[in-house]
């Protein structure tokens, strides 16, 4: 019997470890691999705030699941996780439903022989009153669209007001990568938005407000990359409020726990994150108190070495620290690359290789303001980089994710069309 490889969750780790076991097992016919997702289609995360803001349209972005099932030799079905039975080696289904709550694909199980669980995270609120009502959260493309057109709702009606200037009022909490690349996106939006004629709100009526908890931004990253960022921010005229801890979340804004009050009719919450709540205890398997399955260096679970998890949705330890592996785009490519190839030499019952996080750095996108990250390497060393070339090795990892789906001939010529089309196509999504 064929082995049957299951992978739950087609975020970028999830999709491009279904297309390297497809176009290796499953092309020679050593293997069916099954992707399942709730979605039909796939948008890289990373790219939501500009989602949020307009500044991408996610529909020239996103890819679909059964073409590129069909193109690289693996099996997707819909679905979300519901249930699993490690005795049975099978994971249930829920329905799935459409947006009039009409079913589209019953609830169903399927059977594994390798399990691998790739969902991702979800934003963490840390229970604080009011978050999850009155703040939007951007895990979702759906999520990111909402924000958008609520923010264009804004200005639509500021606009239709002849003769009466409106002022509006946004804040996200969290400066981290999300909440700072979106301040900044959001800034070259209210630009762009008066330089097409939506001047009912002027660019200087338009006031951000970015709060964090701790003492700096980008608090994940050197120092050295947060101060930079902090002072963009700051030249934008974002307003930047470290140590604020919110208390809780109105309608009207947001209270911090030293008695401020933030005024703001747009909320986005980029605080923290936590693995989907599901996966809490599922079926025996362990988990931390943040929902993440508990998994060896090998990606394996500590209670089930058929089933494998990683991502944000796994808590991996690292050598020689205290600290599991951080929850990066770049930490979950890396584990994709590997499980490729761990589950083959599983296969041919040879040792699973150690998974070992590479930081290769980090870089942060200020919209077309700026760029500054660092670069780390055998043979670069830490370098640190700013503008124009942090600019372009940004946009150099959302390549690297295509390479990995599409191939090198294919995303070149998307590379050219995306080059012409920018040169042609206004870049701010206006519905």
């Amino acid at each position: 019997m064929t082995h049957r490889i299951v992978i739950v969750g087609g975020g970028a780790g999830g999709l491009e470890l279904a297309t390297r076991l497809g176009r290796t097992l499953g092309k020679r016919g050593k293997a069916r691999i099954t992707l399942i997702d709730a979605n039909l289609t796939h948008i890289w995360k990373p790219l939501l705030h500009e989602v949020a803001a307009g500044s991408l349209n996610s529909s020239a972005d996103e890819l679909n699941y059964v073409a590129q099932a069909k193109w690289n030799h693996f099996e997707f079905q819909m679905g979300r996780m519901s249930g699993l039975d490690r005795e049975r080696n099978c994971v249930h289904l829920a329905a799935s439903l459409d947006e009039h709550g009409i079913e589209l694909v019953p609830a169903r199980t399927l059977s594994y022989d390798t399990l691998v669980i790739a969902v991702g995270s979800t934003t963490n609120d840390f229970g604080t009153k009011g978050a999850a009502e009155h703040c939007i959260f951007l895990d979702t493309r759906e999520q990111a669209e909402r924000f958008h057109r609520l923010l264009l709702s804004h200005y639509m009606r500021a606009h239709a007001a002849e003769g009466h200037q409106s002022t509006i009022n946004m804040a996200i909490v969290g400066a981290g990568a999300t909440g700072v690349e979106l301040a900044a996106e959001l800034h070259h939006a209210a630009r762009e938005l008066a330089a097409y004629g939506l001047n009912g709100i002027k660019p200087e009526n338009v006031h951000i407000t970015l709060i964090e908890a701790g003492p700096r931004v980008l608090p994940a990253l050197p120092e050295r990359i947060s101060q930079p960022v902090h002072q963009t921010l700051k030249d934008l005229g974002v307003t930047v409020l470290t140590d604020a801890a919110v208390s809780e979340v109105t309608d009207e804004g947001l209270h911090t726990k030293d008695g401020n009050f933030v005024s703001a009719t747009l909320k986005v919450w980029a605080a923290g994150i936590r693995a989907p709540s599901f996966l809490k205890d599922i079926d025996g398997l362990e988990s931390n108190r943040i929902n993440q399955l508990q998994v060896l260096s090998t990606l394996q679970t500590t209670r089930d070495e058929n089933i494998f998890a990683f991502g944000d949705c796994a808590a991996c330890p690292q050598p020689d620290s205290d600290r599991n592996v951080p929850p990066r785009a770049q930490a979950a490519h890396q584990q994709a690359s590997l499980l490729a190839k761990s589950i083959a030499r599983r296969l041919e019952g040879k040792d699973l290789p150690i998974y070992r996080y590479r930081d290769y750095g980090s870089l942060i996108s200020l919209s077309t303001f700026s760029a500054v990250g660092n670069l780390m390497g055998n043979l670069t060393g830490n370098v640190m980089l700013e503008g124009w070339l942090a600019r372009m090795f940004y946009v150099s990892l959302y390549r690297m994710h295509q390479i990995a789906l599409y191939g090198v001939a294919r995303t070149g010529l998307m590379m050219i069309g995306d080059k012409l089309s920018t040169s042609t196509v206004p870049r701010l999504k206006l519905h």
